[in-house]
């Protein structure tokens, strides 16, 4: 974001209230440089104490809120299962969208709201936060660059016992879970720094309907394979992330939201990153890049999405998880 210029808040319509959205709209309306101008959630009373707390007016029907004087962009923050159809909703209002993380449930409807949103010509990204810090992309360059030498071993994991942080955390009817919930950021991690993997493997540890904790492991061809764990039931492993090579190595703990990372170098000066690891990186990238006419992020191209969305799939796949929804999906019908 340009620092120094006046430049009029960029005005935000959240589709959604709950637990996320909140911390969300805290840290982006405190910049002074993001406002609130819309807001929709199927729960009224929750719609009007979210406004009342971060401003914006409440709207009865997604559309009116999406198609409100001042929106610039659809930020959607509703539970997973509501992605694709509130992000579709969006673009056929002529807004640009920006997607939580999963950004939708399969490949296949990630694949759909890309051509849609290129056929109108419009902006869609994924909320993926970590990949629009400093720390995370300062890695990734540093894994590029060759200043780790060569990996000699990477290791990855992301185990929170976060069952009480939201209801959909464990609500398969929200297609709660470790996979989709927790399990997408060492997916995409892992995808951003090696590419896609020629080969997935995941084994869930199933309970109620979801999955409660992961063991995956991505085969990249090139005689590379990365083993991780992600739980949404313990902190085993907790969110640790290790990149040890023949020239340098990083430890980092909450590797998804850093705001700091160290190279240790074996021959010469350490190397190190600072940076704000919070939400509004993402929001002041976006909508700078809207501003700027973008139809796609440069920092979570779709390309990317798509692709960890059909990771995704494979390892639902392998774990049998289909969620009660999905196939009762066709007899759902929704007042948007």
């Amino acid at each position: 974001m340009m620092k120094n210029q006046k430049t009029k808040p960029f005005g935000w319509c959240f589709v959604g209230t709950g637990t996320l959205a909140n911390q969300v709209a805290r840290q982006v309306c405190a910049s002074g440089r993001h406002e609130i101008v819309s807001v929709y959630t199927r729960r009224a009373e929750s719609g009007e104490k979210f406004t009342s707390k971060h401003g914006g007016y409440y709207y009865a029907k997604a559309r009116d809120a999406m198609t409100a004087d001042g929106v610039d962009a659809v930020y959607v923050v509703t539970t997973h299962d509501s992605h694709y159809e509130y992000a579709k909703l969006a673009l056929e209002c002529g807004k640009p969208v920006l997607v939580e993380k999963p950004f939708t449930m399969t490949a296949a409807e990630a694949k759909e709201l890309v051509e849609l949103a290129r056929k109108k010509g419009l902006y869609i990204a994924e909320a993926m936060w970590t990949w629009y810090g400093p720390v995370a992309n300062q890695i990734k360059e540093w894994v590029d660059g060759g200043e780790y030498g060569e990996l000699k071993k990477v290791s990855i994991s992301y185990c929170m016992n976060s069952k009480g942080y939201a209801d959909r955390v464990t609500n398969p009817m929200k297609a709660g879970g470790a996979l989709l919930d927790v399990g997408v950021y060492p997916v995409t991690y892992l995808y951003r720094l090696f590419g896609k993997p020629e080969r997935i493997t995941c084994k869930g540890k199933m309970k109620n309907g979801i999955d409660l904790a992961d063991d995956v492991c991505m085969d990249f061809g090139d005689g590379r394979t990365v083993e991780f764990r992600a739980s949404v039931n313990d902190f085993r492993g907790f969110e640790t992330l290790k990149l040890e090579g023949t020239e340098g190595s990083t430890k980092l703990l909450l590797w998804h939201a850093a705001g700091k990372a160290t190279l240790k170098k074996k021959h010469g000066k350490d190397l190190v990153v600072k940076g704000s690891g919070n939400y509004l990186n993402e929001f002041d990238v976006v909508a700078n890049e809207i501003r700027l006419g973008y139809k796609e992020s440069r920092f979570v191209p779709l390309q990317c999405t798509v692709d960890v969305m059909e990771l995704l799939d494979e390892c639902r796949k392998q774990m049998d998880l289909v969620y009660p929804f999905e196939t009762l999906k066709k007899g759902i019908v929704r007042t948007l």
